[in-house]
Formats: structure tokens, sequence, C-alpha cells
């Protein structure tokens, strides 16, 4: 194995340990993966091993092009490049999202508790302050709830396919995150640690949000010259918060 898929597989393993120490994830609810598209190749979390006991060479490293074929079936095994355990169950969702959306190096899937509880409700997050505004340009959406149709056919590829519908229109650059209805959020960056990083905030903002909706059910939403004012001040062009 390469240096390059062994630096990969070190990287996913030390972003997964992260999720707990940030008291995101409960029992082994969530995934973090790595994709990098010189290698073509994408490392991502076993299904079920505790994120205590993982390494790195436990992490499994799949094709990053590999999709299902025209009957709907995504062979795991025949698509993973080294490994010897089972990939994550959401590796298809994974995969989808790097296949659409090229700027990312690195999907988190968790069920923190907050973020989950507006996507079980069906609801997106509103951009309630600025806490929010630093990290989504705008509401952070839910989706849709899936089709039977949907559901049967291919679950997890599906899955990937709904948050790129969900998208279309909106800029997966500024909202890096989005709640499967009924289900839970997925985040995306252009790292391991900064994606692990908005998945962090995204509980956070969420948190916030509901105790917002609480105290005050009428609040307003941040105004859009707020909005623009700190999310352009740390992610525009002509950005100037923390350090170069």
């Amino acid at each position: 194995m390469s240096k390059e898929f062994l630096e990969l597989r070190e990287e996913c393993c030390e972003a997964n340990k992260q999720l707990p120490k940030l008291n995101i994830v409960d029992l082994t609810f969530g995934n973090v993966s790595m994709g990098d598209p010189e290698l073509g190749a994408m490392a991502i979390k076993p299904s079920g091993v505790s994120y205590e006991t993982l390494t790195p060479n436990d992490i499994c490293v799949m094709d990053l092009n590999a999709k299902p074929d025209k009957n709907y079936q995504l062979d795991l095994e025949a698509a993973k490049l080294y490994g010897s355990l089972r990939p994550s169950s959401d590796t298809p969702t994974h995969l989808r999202l790097f296949q659409a959306f090229p700027h990312i190096r690195a999907v988190v899937h968790t069920h923190s508790r907050n973020a989950t509880a507006f996507a079980q409700a069906g609801r997106s997050i509103p951009c309630m302050g600025t806490t929010h505004a630093d990290y989504f340009y705008g509401d952070v959406p839910v989706t849709r709830r899936m089709t039977p149709e949907e559901i049967s056919r291919h679950y997890e590829w599906e899955t990937g396919n709904l948050i790129v519908e969900t998208f279309a229109g909106m800029s997966p650059e500024e909202i890096p995150a989005v709640l499967l209805n009924g289900h839970a959020p997925f985040v995306w960056g252009t790292s391991g640690a900064k994606a692990v990083e908005t998945a962090y905030a995204l509980e956070i903002i969420a948190e916030m949000t509901i105790k917002n909706l609480v105290l005050n059910p009428d609040s307003n939403t941040l105004s859009q010259a707020q909005l623009d004012k700190h999310f352009l001040r740390k992610h525009g062009k002509g950005a100037y918060y923390g350090q170069k």
C-alpha cells in the first residue's frame, strides 16, 4: 500500500475518533469518510466498529467512482480496494456525495441529538443568529420524505440522490449540511477536520435554535444584511476573520 493510501486511512481514522470526543455520536451511530480524487479512493469507517478501538488498519478504502449497476446493485466488497472489514452501511450515500459535489474531501454523518431532532421533525434549521451565519449561508435544509420505491430500490444510494436533489439551485459550499427527513444530518467539508468541526457546529446551532424557539416561538430570523456580514467576512472573497 502506498504512502498516500496510508495517510488517507490515518486521517480518516483520526476524524472518526473526534466524533465521540465532541459528543456528537452515541454508540456507533455515525461515520466519517475521506475522498481523494487523485487516488480515485474513499476511506470510510467500517460498519459497527467502536470508535475507541478503531485503528487506521480497520478503515475501508473504496473505489471513489463505484456506483450501482442498471439493476441498482452495488457490490461493496467488489468496490473495496483495501480493508478486511465490511464498510459502513452508509457507504453508497458517501460515494454519491463525493461524485456529485467534487469540491468536498470529507463527509460526516452523525445522529447528534438536536440536529437529529430537527430531521425527525421534518424541519429545516432556520438561521436565527450569527453563530449559524458563521457556518451556513442560510437555513440548513431538510429533505423531503423518501418514497417506498426509493427505499426498496437502493436505500443508501437513493439517500444520496435525495441530498443531491435537495441542493438543486443551492450551493453545497455555502450550506455544507443537510437534514435527512426522518433520519439525521450529513455534513461535508474540504478536509476531515473541517467537516467534523462543521458537524459539531451544526449540533450547537440546533440546540441554540430549539432553545430560541422555546423562549420565543415568534422570533425573527437573522436579517439578510447580518447574515451576509457574518458569512462573507469568514468565507467571502474579502474574508478577514481569523489568521492567514
